[in-house]
């Protein structure tokens, strides 16, 4: 792929993403009613106090749960191409758990997986 082309294809792209945001400005309904900028939760105007604070420990639930889930994604192509690397795969994979288990072993130990 040349330099032009590359160039090119920047500025079809970069076109293209601002005419669908114009477009969407100037079509999308507009409504100006105070209502809307008023919080509210499941429909139900709130009462009292809006602000709480929630307890650390569901961040980092949450967080350690996208990492081993991203991470498992990686196994999928290191099983399809096990039989073609052989014992190198295989090393690897074995490195790559073992991380894994660091991991989780050190996020246990900190607590972030008590759901209290």
């Amino acid at each position: 792929m040349s330099a032009e082309s590359l160039i090119l294809f920047f500025i079809v792209g970069a076109f293209l993403v601002g005419f669908a945001l114009v477009f969407a400005h100037y079509v999308a309904p507009n409504s100006t009613n105070p209502q809307k900028a008023e919080a509210y939760e499941c429909g139900i105007p709130t009462e009292g106090l809006t602000w709480l604070q929630f307890n650390v420990g569901y961040y980092l639930f949450a967080i350690v749960f996208l990492i081993f889930d991203v991470e498992s994604v990686f196994i999928f192509p290191w099983a399809v191409v096990m039989k073609e690397l052989g014992m190198i795969a295989f090393v690897e994979i074995v490195i790559f758990f073992f991380v894994l288990g660091l991991g989780l072993l050190y996020a246990w130990k900190k607590g972030a997986l008590k759901w209290e």
